[in-house]
C-alpha cells in the first residue's frame, strides 16, 4: 500500500524460463516525478490528514482508557481502532516529504513505514468489521450472546486480530529505495524472489480480499440486519443508529471504493491481462497516489463517525472534561493554601 507508486520494472517476469522477445507492450515506459503542483498538493493533504488523524485519535482513546465505567466490546474495539489509525497516520509525514522530495530516508525506514502502514490498515478494517459484528450482536440478538462477546473482546481476541494484520501486512517487506532518475529516489514494491508476476498477484489478492470485500460483507450483512430490526422498533434512539451504522459504511465505500478499483487496474496492467500504453500507465499511477491519499482520511473521519457523531461518547467527553477541571480546580485550591500558609509562618518568623 506504499503511496509512491512508479513504473520502475519491466511489464513481464524476468524469471520465467521463456524465450525472449521483444514485446512493445511490456517495454518500459519512462519514469516521471509528479507535477510540481500536484506533488504539493499531495503534500498538503497528507500533512492535513496527519495533523486530524494523530490529535483525533488520541483524544478518543484517551476518553475511552478514562472511563470508569466496564467497557462493552465495541469500546474495545474502538479503543484499538484509534490505536491503527494513530499509528497509520504517524508515518504520513515521511510519505508526504517523499512525494515533493523523492525518498531520502534510506532502505530500512522504506520498509518499515510500509510494514506499519499496511499492518495498521488491515488492523484498522478488521475491528471495523469487528465493532458491525457487536453492533448486530447487541441490537439482534441482544439476550443470547453475553458470552460470545465477552470472549470476542478478550485480550486473546484481540492480540489475534493484531498478529493477523501484521501477517497480512509482511509483502510490505517487498519494498525498496531505488533511484527514480539521477537525482531522485522512491520508495516502492520490487518483487525479486521468484516469479514477480505471482508475488504480485497473491499480495494484491491478499489486499482485495482481507483489506475491502471481506470486511464490506461483513459490514454490510451485519449492518444489513440491524438496519432491519431497528426500522421495526419504536424511539428517537433507533434514528440516530441508524444514522451512524449508515454514516460508516458510505465513508468506508467512498474512501476505499475508488483505491481498490484502481488497484485492480494496476493489477491487470502489470499481469499484461488488458492492453496499454504509457499514457494509460501513467494515469493509473496518478490515480494510485490520488485514491490512495483519499482512503487515508479514512484514519481521521472514524474517530468522528463512531465518537462524536454518537451521543454516548459525547457525554463521556463532556464528563472527563469536567472531572478534570475539577481536579485542576482542587489543586490550584490547595497550592493557594499552601503558598498562603507558607506565607503566614514566614510573616510570623520575621
Amino acid at each position: 500500500m506504499s503511496i509512491t507508486y512508479v513504473f520502475t520494472e519491466d511489464y513481464f517476469d524476468l524469471n520465467e524460463s521463456v524465450p525472449f522477445y521483444v514485446d512493445p507492450k511490456t517495454l518500459l515506459c519512462e519514469s516521471k516525478p509528479l507535477e510540481v503542483a500536484t506533488a504539493w498538493t499531495l503534500f498538503l493533504i497528507l500533512l492535513a490528514i496527519f495533523l486530524l488523524a494523530v490529535p483525533g485519535n488520541l483524544l478518543v482513546g484517551w476518553v475511552i482508557s478514562s472511563s470508569r465505567q466496564a467497557l462493552t466490546p465495541s469500546d474495545v474495539y474502538l479503543f484499538h481502532l484509534t490505536v491503527a489509525d494513530g499509528l497509520m497516520a504517524l508515518t504520513l509525514p515521511f510519505f508526504a516529504v517523499a512525494l515533493v522530495q523523492g525518498w531520502i530516508f534510506g532502505d530500512f525506514l522504506c520498509k518499515v513505514l510500509n510494514l506499519i502502514i499496511e499492518a495498521n490498515f488491515y488492523t484498522s478494517i478488521i475491528f471495523l468489521a469487528c465493532i458491525s459484528i457487536d453492533r448486530y450482536l447487541v441490537i439482534v440478538h441482544a439476550s443470547e450472546t453475553l458470552h460470545s462477546r465477552q470472549w470476542m473482546c478478550s485480550r486473546l481476541f484481540c492480540a489475534s486480530v493484531w498478529v493477523l494484520g501484521w501477517a497480512l501486512a509482511l509483502p510490505a517487506l517487498f519494498n525498496e529505495a531505488t533511484k527514480l532518475d539521477s537525482e531522485r529516489m522512491t520508495c516502492t514494491e520490487t518483487f525479486a524472489l521468484g516469479r514477480a508476476t505471482v508475488w504480485r498477484l497473491t499480495s494484491r489478492a491478499l489486499l482485495h480480499i482481507f483489506g475491502f470485500l471481506v470486511p464490506l460483507t461483513v459490514m454490510i450483512s451485519c449492518y444489513s440486519v440491524t438496519i432491519a430490526r431497528l426500522l421495526h422498533t419504536r424511539g428517537f434512539q433507533k434514528h440516530r443508529a441508524m444514522r451512524v451504522i449508515i454514516s460508516v459504511v458510505i465513508a468506508f465505500l467512498l474512501c476505499w471504493t475508488p483505491y481498490h478499483m484502481t488497484l485492480v487496474m494496476d493489477t491487470l496492467m502489470r499481469a499484461n491481462l488488458i492492453s496499454f500504453e504509457c499514457a494509460g500507465r501513467r494515469m493509473v499511477n496518478m490515480a494510485l497516489v490520488v485514491t490512495n491519499s483519499l482512503a487515508l482520511l479514512h484514519s481521521c473521519i472514524n474517530p468522528f463517525l463512531y465518537a462524536f457523531v454518537g451521543e454516548k461518547f459525547r457525554k463521556k467527553m463532556m464528563l472527563l472534561f469536567q472531572r478534570t477541571l475539577r481536579h485542576e480546580r482542587l489543586s490550584m485550591s490547595k497550592f493557594s493554601r499552601s503558598t498562603s500558609q507558607t506565607s503566614e509562618g514566614i510573616g510570623t518568623v520575621l
